[in-house]
């Protein structure tokens, strides 16, 4: 049985910086606690599928205190993402893990409802050979990318958080000649439509409301009771 590597991508929760698209709906503050909160819950699923092969790529520093909480709560190794926009960033992170692991996963945390299940199916279709594995989106992109060799037309100009994404990657794919394993489709949270869409976020994420404020202009508490466990 072949082993890979599973990396989530994510942003720090700084306020400002993370989610921009809620903060209409949950301010500055609430829109970065939302993601903490999802990155978190992304993380506590992929590492009961993939406990000893999970990692983490933050960006714009891994010394960031929210990623070193994340290494510390998860037992995962932090990588920086290095690249001038989000494909160049994919791209090197497929080709550092496709070094040491003969294929590799990258998800990011927009995607609540994904489950240990899917995830479990999508790490087996690359553990039994497939070439490609893709999690589409709703939106038009994807929330799941499995590949066992990298390939850097799959990311270059390509003009990312369009509806657009995830046709132009398919149809690189097939012009590759990597015949990919869907996996089911999925609605992402970017927007504060999107808010209605999950029973169970947080109740002030649902309702809009976030009353409370960031501890740290760098970093948001860790430790709120929100995260799951």
């Amino acid at each position: 049985m072949s082993t890979g590597s599973i990396m989530v991508f994510a942003r720090a929760p700084v306020p400002g910086a993370a989610k921009t698209r809620l903060i209409p709906a949950l301010g500055a503050d609430g829109a970065a606690r939302l993601h903490a909160f999802l990155v978190e819950r992304t993380l506590s699923r992929v590492c009961e599928v993939a406990p000893g092969n999970t990692t983490l790529w933050g960006t714009p520093s891994i010394q960031q205190p929210f990623f070193q909480y994340c290494r510390n709560r998860y037992g995962i190794d932090l990588h920086e993402q290095q690249g001038n926009d989000l494909g160049a960033r994919m791209q090197h992170a497929f080709s550092s893990a496709l070094q040491r692991r003969s294929w590799a996963i990258l998800l990011g945390t927009d995607c609540p409802d994904l489950d240990s299940a899917h995830l479990a199916q999508a790490i087996s279709a690359m553990q039994d050979g497939s070439e490609a594995v893709v999690g589409p989106a709703f939106d038009g992109g994807y929330y799941l990318l499995g590949l066992r060799q990298a390939a850097p037309t799959l990311f270059e100009n390509m003009p990312w958080g369009s509806s657009e994404v995830l046709g132009l990657t398919l149809q690189r794919l097939h012009s590759l000649g990597r015949q990919p394993v869907y996996m089911p489709w999925r609605q992402d949270l970017d927007r504060p439509s999107d808010l209605q869409c999950f029973d169970d976020l947080p109740e002030w994420a649902r309702q809009g409301n976030a009353h409370f404020t960031a501890t740290d202009s760098t970093a948001l508490d860790s430790t709120d009771s929100t995260a799951p466990a």
